[in-house]
C-alpha cells in the first residue's frame, strides 16, 4: 500500500456535485481508501483565463494500485463523468491529477511524478499546504502557500 495525492478540479455545471461524484468514485477504487480531503477552493482559471472559476481540492489516499493503474482509473472516472478533452487548459466537468505517489519519481510520456507544474500553481499549493503544513508531501518538498490571490477557501466538500 502506498499513499498518493490526487488533485480534483471542475469549472462546468454543478461543480460541487462533480467533485462529490469524483471523490466518491475514487474511494470505490479497488484497494483504495481516502485518508483525508482538503477544503474546496474557488480558484481563478490558469492558462486560459476566459472561462468560469474552478472549484479545486485534493484527496490523500492509500492505495494498492500502481501509479499507472491509478492514473488509468482516474482517467476512467473523468470519462464516466463526461470529460471531453477539447482545449488544453480549457473548461472541464472534472480534472483528476495524480500529484504525488509515495516513494515514486517517474517520467514517461503518460505520467510524470511528482506532477511537474506543482510549484507554478497556487490552486495546487494552497490545498497541499492544508494537507501537509510542514511543506513535505510524501517525501517531496513544496513551497508552503496558505493564501494566494485568486484562491478562496469556500468550505468542505459537503458544503459546496
Amino acid at each position: 500500500m502506498a499513499k498518493a495525492v490526487i488533485g480534483l478540479g471542475t469549472n462546468m455545471g454543478n461543480r460541487g456535485e462533480y467533485l462529490r461524484q469524483a471523490a466518491g468514485a475514487i474511494s470505490l477504487l479497488p484497494g483504495t481508501k481516502t485518508l483525508s480531503a482538503t477544503s474546496v477552493y474557488r480558484t481563478a482559471p490558469w492558462g486560459v483565463t476566459d472561462q468560469p472559476d474552478f472549484y479545486n481540492m485534493h484527496l490523500l489516499v492509500e492505495t494498492g494500485l500502481s501509479p499507472s493503474a491509478l492514473l488509468g482509473a482516474l482517467l476512467g472516472i473523468e470519462a464516466t463523468l463526461g470529460r471531453v478533452r477539447t482545449r488544453r487548459y480549457g473548461p472541464r466537468v472534472i480534472d483528476l491529477d495524480l500529484l504525488y505517489y509515495e516513494g515514486m519519481a517517474n517520467q514517461t510520456e503518460e505520467l510524470t511524478l511528482p506532477h511537474p507544474r506543482i510549484p507554478e500553481r497556487d490552486f495546487v499549493l494552497v490545498p497541499l499546504t492544508e494537507l501537509f503544513p510542514d511543506g513535505n508531501a510524501l517525501g517531496w518538498s513544496f513551497p508552503l502557500t496558505s493564501e494566494a490571490e485568486g484562491v478562496e477557501q469556500i468550505g468542505s466538500l459537503d458544503e459546496v
